[in-house]
C-alpha cells in the first residue's frame, strides 16, 4: 500500500462470478483475517483493519477474529457507518483506496466511487492478494464439466438459447456477457463441482446472435462434454481468453450485462465505443420460473429427501444415545449426510449443514467442525439445517426438535410465534404483481407483537439442481421489485434467536402456483399462492397448543397427513409406525 499510494485496501468476500459459495482459490478474506463466513469485506488502513459483515455472523467473526488484530464492524447495527461513510469520515481528499475490479460487480465498483469521489477519494484497480497469496493458494477446480441431461432440465440448451436471444433482440442488443456460473449452467444445460454445494463449472459466456462461446479450462472438457458443446455449436476457448475476446468485440455491437453480476475488470475489458446496457439479466429471471420437469423433479427430491430426514431423526431419537453414548454436531452432520446418500440420484449437500446443539442453534449459519463442535445430550434444543443436491432438484430444510428434558415455556413461545409465522406465509393468497417483500411481515407478525425479531430473510430463491440461494425473487424486508411469478421456488423460514441458549427456525421450500378461483372473487384479479414442497414433520412437542388457531391446526393437520401419505410406502414397516405417531393429529 506504501509502495503504490494507498491510505486503504478493500478485499470484498467474494469472487469474480459474484459467488455466494466460492471455490477455495478464491477465499481471499479467510486467508487475510481467518473469517470464514460467507458474507464479509475487509477493510485494510496502514494501521487498522476492520471485517464489515451482518448479524448471522456476529457470534462467529467474534469467535474467528479473537487475536488477529481484525475488528469486527456490525453492519446490520444502525450506528455502524458503511464501508464509504467509514472511508468518507476517516480518510482526506486526494486520497486512494485499492480495489481488485475482478472482486468487484461493475454497479458495485461505481457506487463505491461514486460515493468516495464526492469527498475526493479515488478508487485504483490493483490485485494485491495475487502478489501476495503465493504460497499454499489452492489453485482454481480443474473437475471435469458434463451435460446435464434435457430429462431433468425439460428444455434444451436450443430452446434456452433462442429464449435468450430474443429477450436481447428485445433490448435491441446483440450481445451478452454472462459471468454468473449458475446462469452459464443453465443455459448451456452442463454442470460440475467446482464450488462445495453447487453443481456449477467456473467459466465465462460471450452469447452473441450467430455465435456462443464458453470460456472454461480446457482440461475440464472431456471428450463427451465436447462432442456434446460441438453439437450445441458452442465454441470453447481458455478461461483467461474472455478478456481478449472482449477487446475484439466490434466497436458497433450492443452489448447487454448484469451491473450487479458482471465484474468490473470484464467491464472494462468492452470496447469504450460499444454501447453498453446495464439491466437485470434475463437468464436469471428465466431460470428463476421452473418448468412442469423441473418442478416435478423438485418433488422427487423432496420424496427422497424426507426418507432421509425421516430415518434421522429416528436415529436420533431411538439410537444415538443408547448406552450413554454422546454424539458431537459433527457427528449428526455425517449421519444425515449418511442418510442423504442412500437417496437416488443424490449428489452432494446443497450448503453445510448447519447442527445447531442449544446455544449454537442461535448462530444462524453457525457450522460445526470435527474439531470444534459441541458434544450433543438427550436435553435440550437442536436446530437443523440442512439440504441436498439431487440431479432430480435442490432442497433446503430446516427443523427444530426437543432432545430431552422439561421444555421451559419460553421455547414453547418461541417455536410456536415462528411456526405461526410459518403457516401464516405457506397458507397465504395474493394477487399476481405480488413482491415478496409485500409479503415478508406475514412471517414475522406474531413474534413482532411479542418483541421479537430476527435479522435474515424470510425466503431466499432456490435452484433447480444449482444454487441453494438464487434470485431475483426473495421474501424479505429489503425492497425487491421483482414480483413473484408462477413456478418460482422460494423458501419459507422465520426464526427466533436466544444467544446462549437456543435457536429455532423452521423452514419450508414453497413454489409460486395459480390459485383457484372461490365464488367470493368475482373481481376477476389473479390471485396465487403457494404449493408446499418440502415433507418432513414438525416437532409438536414443542407447541404451545393454546396459541394455534383452528385454522392453523387444520393446516398442520393436513400437511403431517400429506407427508405420512407421500413418505410412508417408501420406508419400512417400523419407520412408517413411528412416522405415523409422529403425523398425528393434534
Amino acid at each position: 500500500m506504501q509502495q503504490h499510494g494507498l491510505s486503504a485496501y478493500i478485499v470484498p468476500g467474494t469472487d469474480p462470478h459474484a459467488s455466494e459459495y466460492m471455490a477455495d482459490h478464491w477465499k481471499e478474506i479467510t486467508w487475510l483475517s481467518g473469517f470464514k463466513g460467507e458474507t464479509g469485506t475487509v477493510l485494510a488502513t496502514l494501521t487498522e483493519a476492520f471485517l464489515w459483515t451482518d448479524s448471522r455472523y456476529y457470534l462467529q467473526a467474534d469467535k474467528e477474529l479473537a487475536g488477529t488484530g481484525v475488528s469486527l464492524m456490525r453492519e446490520s447495527d444502525i450506528d455502524t457507518p458503511t464501508i464509504p461513510e467509514w472511508l468518507t469520515a476517516n480518510l482526506q481528499s486526494g486520497d486512494k483506496v485499492g480495489v481488485n475490479p475482478e472482486m468487484f460487480t461493475v454497479s458495485g465498483y461505481k457506487a463505491l466511487a461514486d460515493q468516495l469521489s464526492e469527498s475526493g477519494i479515488s478508487l485504483k484497480s490493483i490485485d494485491f492478494i495475487r502478489m501476495l497469496w503465493t504460497e499454499n493458494r489452492p489453485p482454481i477446480p480443474q473437475v471435469p464439466l458434463y451435460e446435464y441431461k434435457a430429462e431433468f432440465a425439460g428444455e434444451t440448451t436450443q430452446s434456452k438459447l433462442t429464449r435468450v436471444r430474443e429477450e436481447l433482440q428485445k433490448k435491441k442488443a446483440d450481445t451478452m456477457v454472462i459471468s454468473a456460473l449458475d446462469e452459464i449452467a443453465w443455459l448451456l444445460n452442463i454442470r460440475g463441482l467446482d464450488v462445495d454445494f453447487n453443481p456449477v463449472v467456473i467459466s465465462y459466456l460471450l452469447l452473441e446472435q450467430d455465435n456462443c462461446t464458453l470460456f472454461v479450462d480446457k482440461t475440464k472438457v472431456t471428450a463427451e462434454a465436447a462432442e456434446y458443446l460441438r453439437k450445441e455449436n458452442i465454441t470453447i476457448k481458455e478461461y483467461e481468453d474472455i478478456f481478449p475476446a472482449l477487446n475484439a468485440l466490434p466497436v458497433s455491437a450492443t452489448v447487454l450485462f448484469d451491473g450487479n453480476r458482471l465484474n468490473r475488470a470484464l467491464y472494462e475489458a468492452l470496447p469504450e465505443q460499444c454501447r453498453k446496457i446495464d439491466v437485470q439479466s434475463p437468464v436469471m429471471v428465466l431460470k428463476s420460473i421452473k418448468n412442469e420437469v423441473e418442478l416435478e423433479g423438485e418433488r422427487i427430491a423432496m420424496r427422497q429427501d424426507a426418507v432421509a430426514l425421516t430415518r434421522f431423526f429416528r436415529w436420533l431419537e431411538e439410537e444415538a444415545f443408547k448406552g450413554g453414548n454422546t454424539p458431537t454436531e459433527y457427528d449428526l452432520m455425517e449421519k444425515l449426510h449418511e442418510y442423504r446418500a442412500m437417496g437416488r440420484n443424490f449428489v452432494t449437500e446443497s450448503f453445510g449443514t448447519i447442527a445447531g446443539y442449544k446455544g449454537n442453534g442461535a448462530i444462524v449459519h453457525y457450522e460445526a467442525t470435527k474439531d470444534d463442535c459441541a458434544v450433543v445430550h438427550p436435553e435440550g434444543m437442536l436446530l437443523l439445517d440442512s439440504g441436498g443436491q439431487y440431479l432430480d432438484g435442490t432442497t433446503d430444510i430446516t427443523r427444530t426438535v426437543w432432545l430431552g428434558g422439561e421444555i421451559p415455556s419460553q421455547a414453547k413461545l418461541d417455536f410456536t410465534y415462528v411456526l405461526k409465522g410459518h403457516i401464516a406465509l405457506a397458507s397465504i393468497h395474493f394477487p399476481q404483481g405480488t413482491r415478496g417483500n409485500q409479503l415478508d411481515a406475514l412471517a414475522k407478525q406474531y413474534m413482532w407483537q411479542a418483541g421479537i425479531t430476527f435479522g435474515h430473510g424470510t425466503g431466499h430463491g432456490v435452484g433447480h439442481f444449482l444454487g441453494c440461494h438464487e434470485g431475483p425473487q426473495n421474501v424479505r424486508t429489503d425492497n425487491n421489485p421483482t414480483p413473484l411469478r408462477v413456478g418460482n421456488i422460494c423458501s419459507d423460514e422465520p426464526g427466533i434467536y436466544r444467544t446462549g441458549e437456543w435457536g429455532v427456525r423452521i423452514e419450508n421450500l414453497v413454489a409460486v402456483k395459480e390459485a383457484e378461483q372461490t365464488e367470493m372473487r368475482t373481481t376477476g384479479d389473479k390471485f396465487l399462492c403457494w404449493e408446499t414442497l418440502t415433507l418432513c414433520y414438525y416437532d409438536t412437542s414443542l407447541i404451545e397448543m393454546s396459541l394455534l388457531t383452528e385454522q392453523e391446526k387444520t393446516w398442520l393437520n393436513n400437511y403431517h397427513e400429506r407427508v405420512y401419505n407421500e413418505i410412508s410406502p417408501m420406508l419400512t414397516k417400523d419407520e412408517a409406525a413411528w412416522l405415523r405417531n409422529k403425523c398425528k393429529a393434534i
